[in-house]
């Protein structure tokens, strides 16, 4: 049981990758827009889709303030895992009266989390094997999740 403050966006950044690299069950995230967490970096990708092949059941739940950036196209190596691993992974937009909150978690597997105060700041609390404290965060992320969202494809549809 571990609890660490980060304050730069490198030890944010590289937390990150950590927490991905420890994976074995899932993975939610709740952040503005995915683009701090660097998802589409060769190792975070690698990361993912050795969670998304393994195991069973819905692995990777996002849930993004902004989808911009991802359909975009800044992020097309998620986008392509979100395609090729649809069954088990899902994104989402959160609805507009979500816009206002400002904090941003990343959860891993119920025990590990990383949780961002201020999407403005790289001013983060990281829990290691800390599930009593980490179980609040996850209700957090269920009430999010349960107010439902516009999905973001992987593809985009036109003529």
């Amino acid at each position: 049981m571990a609890r660490e403050l980060i304050t730069s966006w490198n030890d944010y950044r590289a937390t990150v990758d950590r927490l991905l690299a420890s994976a074995g069950e899932k993975i939610a995230v709740y952040d503005e827009d995915l683009v701090n967490l660097r998802f589409g970096s060769p190792s975070s990708l690698d990361h993912l889709q050795r969670l998304l092949t393994t195991g069973h059941g819905l692995a990777l739940r996002i849930v993004v303030r902004n989808a911009g950036p991802l359909q975009r196209q800044q992020e097309p190596g998620l986008l392509k895992l979100l395609s090729v691993y649809g069954h088990r992974a899902t994104m989402l937009q959160a609805p507009e009266h979500l816009a206002r909150l400002r904090d941003n978690m990343l959860i891993v597997d119920d025990r590990h989390a990383l949780i961002r105060f201020d999407r403005e700041q790289a001013r983060s609390k990281l829990l290691l094997d800390e599930a009593d404290e980490v179980r609040a965060y996850i209700s957090r992320f269920e009430d999010i999740w349960t107010e439902g969202g516009e999905a973001v494809n992987a593809t985009t549809l036109g003529l």
